[in-house]
């Protein structure tokens, strides 16, 4: 298992001018390390669809890398959607996997068969172009480039250590961020999104 900082801090090297979609309470780590926000969209509550939204992105925008830091406890809300991704073979789509066995976010309760998933083989058998699995950062780190060189759709599944959150939600000290509408309208900007 590995620090979702530290795991951020070695993909942040290679992430070039990759559009980027974090979620989970590992994903908060993102903020603090990504060098270019203009580029980064956060999914924070949108549990079980912050995958297919990232497909979605990956789609509308073909000339774009888009990269998407999803949870396990994420992904099993829609783990239909790995066959429907394998399905529309986005070419420019990376899928990472944050896995840390819980759901940090509510108390730390076990996802369903914590530990005896093996993601990277359902991406796989589902069709991903291209899975990677890691269990510790020296691996990550050593293959990062050849990741994010592979042509998509490439899957990571990374074992990660939990930041389980305790605290009552309503007492939770959270970091600013941009809201919603000033995301898009950032995001439109940079990619020159036109609308009607």
């Amino acid at each position: 298992m590995f620090d979702s900082a530290d795991m951020f801090r070695a993909f942040n090297p290679h992430r070039g001018k990759s559009i980027v979609l974090v979620t989970g309470t590992c994903g908060r780590d993102w903020r603090g390390i990504s060098e270019d926000e203009k580029r980064d969209l956060t999914l924070q509550g949108a549990m079980g669809q912050t995958n297919s939204a990232a497909l979605g992105f990956a789609l509308s925008q073909p000339d774009e890398k888009v990269v998407l830091f999803d949870s396990e406890g994420c992904l099993q809300m829609n783990m239909g959607i790995l066959g429907t991704i394998a399905g529309m073979k986005p070419k420019n789509f990376v899928h990472f996997l944050m896995d840390n066995g819980v759901y940090a976010t509510t108390g730390g309760q076990p996802t369903p068969n914590s530990g005896n998933i093996n993601f990277a083989g359902m991406a796989n058998e589902a069709g991903y172009a291209s899975t990677f699995s890691f269990d510790n950062l020296e691996d990550f780190a050593d293959s990062i480039e050849q990741v994010m060189q592979a042509e998509g759709p490439v899957f990571v599944a990374m074992k990660m250590i939990p930041k389980v959150e305790n605290e009552p939600i309503g007492r939770r000290v959270r970091s600013p961020q941009r809201s919603r509408g000033e995301t898009i309208k950032v995001m439109q900007e940079e990619l020159g999104i036109k609308m009607a």
